[in-house]
């Protein structure tokens, strides 16, 4: 029984020792594969980071809201002096000052597509893009006016119609990056297409007969309606560039184009939109 109890005794420290020894040895092993678990896990997108590319090419669409005024520009007030080119109303009266009128606006939705190129300097980016917009904005406006002058007495009516249907716009852009985010400025030239009916007409009365007949070649009208017709202007903004992906860009942006003087009316265009791109 001695014997027995000795050699059991024996048996239960081996079994213990082994035990321990194989705890150690896997609490030994534990910090490796800790270690190798921390290794393996991916890294955090960096929104803030310096790792995105911003140089290369791009295209895409957006969509927006608009809002268009009208007013009178030079040419309709040209119109209303040359209505009485080389007549003694011209040293008595500006007749062109008859024809103006406040401004007028249209607003609505904008959409259209876009495709540029970016060249990164370090965090400055200077890019050109290219865009078509299209909306159908319009307004109208008419006027009549009399003076009696010591010549006789004058009359100007006018009408006052645009509509603006597209334009397209040619841009330089200048950025700054802090890593995938990217405010920038823009300017460039903006071209539109308008159909317009933009007219005179003028009457000029004879004292003779208590002013009851027109003096010869009156009355008369200057201008008419015109399709497509092409203004030319310019457009300044600024905006906030996100680089969601690689390959994907969305973008919120403010623009202002004006167009110059376009068969006799001024447009300025204010744009507030947003829009995305796939970047190559």
């Amino acid at each position: 029984m001695h014997i027995r109890s000795v050699a059991s005794l024996i048996g239960a420290t081996a079994l213990a020792l082994s035990l321990t020894a194989a705890q150690q040895a896997s609490a030994a092993d534990y910090p490796v594969l800790r270690g190798s678990q921390i290794e393996d896990v991916p890294p955090a997108p960096d929104f803030q980071g310096g790792s995105f590319n911003w140089t290369g090419f791009y295209f895409g669409a957006f969509a927006g809201q608009s809002q268009t005024s009208f007013r009178t520009d030079r040419g309709v007030m040209d119109l209303a002096n040359g209505a009485f080119n080389a007549t003694t109303v011209l040293s008595e009266i500006t007749p062109g000052q008859l024809v103006l009128t406040s401004a007028r606006d249209d607003s609505g939705m904008t959409f259209g597509g876009f495709l540029g190129y970016n060249i990164a300097f370090g965090d400055a980016v200077v890019g050109v893009e290219a865009e078509y917009s299209r909306m159908d904005q319009e307004t109208s406006a008419s006027t009549l006016e009399g003076r009696r002058l010591s010549s006789g007495d004058i009359y100007v009516a006018s009408v006052q119609n645009a509509k603006l249907s597209d334009y397209i716009n040619a841009r330089l852009r200048f950025g700054y990056a802090y890593g995938r985010v990217m405010p920038y400025l823009t300017a460039g030239a903006a071209a539109g297409r308008f159909d317009t009916n933009v007219a005179v007409a003028a009457d000029w009365l004879s004292p003779t007969n208590n002013y009851t007949t027109s003096f010869f070649g009156y009355p008369r009208v200057l201008g008419g309606p015109k399709k497509d017709v092409w203004g030319y202007g310019f457009s300044v903004g600024g905006g906030l560039e996100a680089a969601l992906l690689d390959n994907v860009i969305v973008r919120g942006e403010y623009l202002f184009t004006r167009f110059n003087n376009v068969e006799g009316v001024t447009v300025n265009v204010n744009t507030a939109r947003v829009a995305a791109a796939i970047k190559f």
